[in-house]
């Protein structure tokens, strides 16, 4: 929808220095990124339970102890097109433990298209690959230990 600011949620699945992410490709810009799993809040729904309903649609996986670190406005171009959205940022911990000794969660977006979520270092986003939203690395990295 253009011209108009979306409202979104975000979860950081965090793995020791790790954090999962989708990463993605912008065709105009010619740039792969990074962002964490989550999606739009819709209206008369919670932030927390459009987190839940997306990590159940995205990757039929249930989300615990979510805990909310910040909110974010980002202003961005993606694929040549204007965006303004809130992003409001929890921590969260998968229900199954046993989804953090997988390299790679396989899931699926509202638009049918299948992704490949993995973990990724901190220290592994850089100016070539972006963590998305903007300002979400500055907000991570005095919780990093």
């Amino acid at each position: 929808m253009p011209n108009q600011i979306r409202a979104k949620v975000l979860c950081l699945f965090r793995q020791g220095d790790r954090i999962l992410v989708n990463q993605a490709h912008d065709t105009v810009k010619r740039q792969d990124y990074c962002r964490p799993l989550g999606g739009g809040i819709e209206f008369g729904e919670t932030s927390t339970e459009a987190l839940v309903r997306e990590v159940r649609e995205e990757l039929s996986a249930e989300v615990i102890n979510l805990r909310q670190v910040g909110t974010l406005e980002n202003l961005f171009i993606y694929n040549g097109t204007p965006g303004h959205e809130i992003v409001v940022i929890y921590d969260g911990e998968f229900a199954d433990a046993s989804l953090y000794d997988e390299p790679f969660l396989s899931g699926v977006e509202s638009n049918g298209e299948r992704f490949q979520a993995q973990w990724r270092s901190l220290d592994s986003f850089s100016e070539a690959l972006p963590l998305y939203p903007n300002g979400l690395l500055a907000l991570l990295r005095p919780a990093k230990t």
